[in-house]
């Protein structure tokens, strides 16, 4: 029986459905301590337990983004904070190539926080 999990991925309708399995295999294969979770509505990414990522689709732009739990505490580019006070996302246009190197870099980095925290 299919899980909410599934079904938030199943559901998408092209091309946010291959961006955002594209998305969710990149955040998985990036370190074997990633776990996937249905949190919050939501599929949340954890680390040791401890969520520190998830994927949405922003409201008035119709694209997936990342958004990291702690995004206050990294700096880097390809991040904004629109009107959130802690989390700061990573807007992906699933029209393009995903930004592999960059979104590497910033997983680093939301892994390193969540580190610390542990």
């Amino acid at each position: 029986m299919p899980t909410k999990l599934d079904e938030f991925y199943r559901q998408q309708d092209e091309p946010l459905k291959s961006c955002f399995f594209a998305l969710r295999d990149l955040i998985l294969a990036h370190d074997p301590n990633i776990t996937h979770a249905w949190k919050f509505n939501m599929p949340f990414f954890l680390y040791k337990g401890k969520m520190f990522c998830y994927l949405w689709t922003h409201t008035k732009l119709r694209q997936p983004f990342i958004g990291f739990s702690e995004g206050k505490r990294i700096e880097h580019p390809n991040l904004a904070f629109e009107k959130r006070s802690r989390i700061k996302i990573m807007i992906i246009d699933p029209e393009e190539e995903l930004p592999e190197n960059s979104i590497n870099e910033i997983l680093t980095m939301a892994i390193n926080l969540v580190k610390k925290d542990l």
